[in-house]
């Protein structure tokens, strides 16, 4: 056992220069390296934090422009359709009025042709009661009229 406390005294006393460089290697690192790696690294975070914060204001902004246009668009549909509608409803409008206006002048051409047939009954019962009167006379007068020689009657001789 003797031995073996030797032997790691041995090794405790040669490791001695490798703690003694690893301690300054530590203290050199720590004084030249870490502080400054500490120092890069919060600036970064700081700036993907800031870069972060600006990409959600961003995101924000974006939306709120979106919904400003869906908005806009929203109106503009609604005054298209409006417009649209009112146009449709002055189509019909003329269109009623043309056709109020056709009708109007259909009813007075049919009122002229009524009249005017009335005038033609009128004139044809006029012109038919002078004819029926002369042709009554005309009739009466050859029932009336003596009957002449040459139109004996069958059957008598003469003598």
């Amino acid at each position: 056992m003797d031995e073996t406390l030797r032997q790691v005294g041995e090794l405790l006393l040669r490791a001695i220069p490798t703690v003694i460089l690893f301690v300054i290697l530590y203290a050199s690192y720590r004084l030249l390296v870490h502080n400054r790696l500490v120092e890069v690294l919060s600036e970064r975070r700081a700036l993907t934090e800031g870069a972060l914060e600006r990409a959600r204001a961003d995101i924000a902004a974006a939306e709120a422009r979106t919904a400003e246009y869906e908005r806009g668009m929203r109106e503009a549909k609604v005054a298209l359709y409006k417009a649209r509608e009112g146009r449709r409803q002055k189509a019909l409008e003329g269109r009623a009025a043309a056709i109020a206006e056709a009708r109007a002048a259909a009813d007075a051409r049919v009122r002229e042709a009524q009249a005017a047939i009335q005038n033609d009954v009128a004139q044809a019962k006029l012109t038919l009661q002078s004819e029926v009167e002369a042709l009554a006379t005309e009739i009466i007068r050859s029932i009336l009229k003596p009957p002449t020689v040459a139109q004996a009657p069958a059957g008598s001789r003469p003598s």
